[in-house]
């Protein structure tokens, strides 16, 4: 790292060591250990806007690194799809354990990370074929230097940490309270299909009827993320009116299920909901049943109020994937032509999209502007984050908030 890095506290470091300043590193680290990581300073071309980020690793002396990769979600993947990850290498502080990359991003950034220690050659390092990447990501770690809670991960993933710069939105219901009802999970098997239905606090057949909440990617939403903790907390606030969350295992089956499927919305509508009323006495009623999903479940989301408005009549979209289908027979934004070219339905969509996803946004603007130009009910944000979940579980939270309440 040269003396022209543009954090302050890694030039005041670097100073220092040159010095010979006794025991500098031990209290620099020792700064960190009461801060945390990363570091966050003021912008450097004084932008209130803005922060300087810099993403700290603190080498092994047992095993020290010959390169350390940062991982940033979205914002490196993009640069893996362009094939150069070498941006993203951190530079070793000269003389110390300390590797450190610097990114000045918008104060209102979310995202979640992790590092990739290197012990070959740094052009292995920086593979981006699609199995090196998958390697990559098998091997990839929190930050140990982040004190906040981890975003956990499936297929035997390590977890991530998350950055959340100052003005990113609040997500006041994403964590397990103390002292908040417990709702209850059931598993069930529909018709060779795994559901999780999450009962509000206190439920009852005769409380009924009950808003009914349909999650897609419910493999990911229950055990994983824990979505139980967001729903109590939702209903302890009176966020939410008492609601069943169906949660449907759907991450095995995506390509066929979550591709505006008729099939699938027919047995979600036809089989599920008529299951669940019987079950957990939820309402019938469209303007009480909301369908939730992100990236292809997004799709779906909206794709279900289209196909079958008398049964969903709510729908949250988190970073549709409203590019599909890359198939030359049905053509490219097929849901959003779709939507241009019939009759509106009564129903009401909540769609967020991440300004840094740069394969989903231009998409995701175009089918807004066909919906309000087709007279629908919707509400739109863009938050500046990516394809992440650190963001999702939000937005999850306040999009539901926003239909049901």
């Amino acid at each position: 790292m040269h003396d022209d890095s543009p954090s302050p506290l890694l030039r005041t470091l670097r100073q220092a060591v040159r010095a010979q300043v006794p025991a500098a590193e031990a209290e620099f680290w020792l700064r960190v250990g009461r801060t945390g990581a990363p570091l966050v300073e003021p912008d450097p071309e004084g932008d209130p806007d803005h922060r300087l980020v810099t993403f700290l690793w603190r080498d092994d002396p047992e095993r020290p690194a010959t390169d350390v990769l940062t991982l940033l979600h979205t914002v490196t993947d993009k640069d893996r799809h362009a094939g150069d990850l070498t941006g993203h290498l951190m530079r070793r502080v000269d003389g110390t354990s300390a590797w450190a990359i610097s990114h000045r991003l918008r104060a209102d950034h979310r995202a979640s990370y992790q590092f990739v220690t290197g012990h070959g050659t740094r052009a292995d390092l920086l593979r981006t074929d699609r199995a090196s990447w998958v390697a990559t990501l098998d091997a990839a770690v929190p930050d140990p230097l982040n004190p906040a809670p981890a975003l956990p991960a499936r297929e035997g993933r390590s977890p991530a940490s998350v950055l959340s710069l100052p003005d990113a939105p609040p997500q006041p219901h994403t964590a397990r309270r103390p002292g908040v009802p417990r709702g209850r999970a059931v598993t069930a098997d529909v018709e060779g299909r795994k559901v999780t239905a999450h009962l509000p606090p206190g439920h009852t057949p005769e409380g009924g009827p009950y808003a009914v909440a349909v999650l897609l990617d419910g493999e990911m939403w229950g055990p994983v993320l824990g979505v139980g903790d967001t729903l109590d907390n939702l209903h302890a606030d009176g966020a939410l009116p008492p609601t069943v969350a169906l949660l449907v295992d759907t991450m095995s089956r995506r390509p066929k299920d979550l591709s505006c499927s008729g099939e699938f919305v027919d047995w979600l509508a036809d089989v599920l909901l008529p299951w669940a009323a019987l079950r957990f006495a939820v309402a019938p009623r469209p303007e009480r049943t909301v369908v939730a999903g992100q990236s292809a479940g997004g799709l779906t989301a909206a794709f279900a109020v289209h196909r079958r408005p008398e049964r969903f009549g709510l729908a949250l979209s988190q970073s549709g994937s409203f590019w599909w289908s890359d198939d030359e027979e049905i053509g490219a934004e097929w849901l959003t032509r779709r939507y241009a070219a019939t009759p509106p339905r009564d129903v009401r969509l909540h769609l967020e999209v991440g300004v840094q996803e740069w394969m989903l946004l231009a998409e995701n603007r175009r089918f807004h502007d066909v919906l309000q130009e087709r007279g629908y009910a919707v509400s739109y944000e863009e938050f500046n984050g990516g394809h992440d979940y650190a963001c999702w579980r939000g937005g999850l939270a306040s999009g539901l908030t926003r239909l049901l309440a």
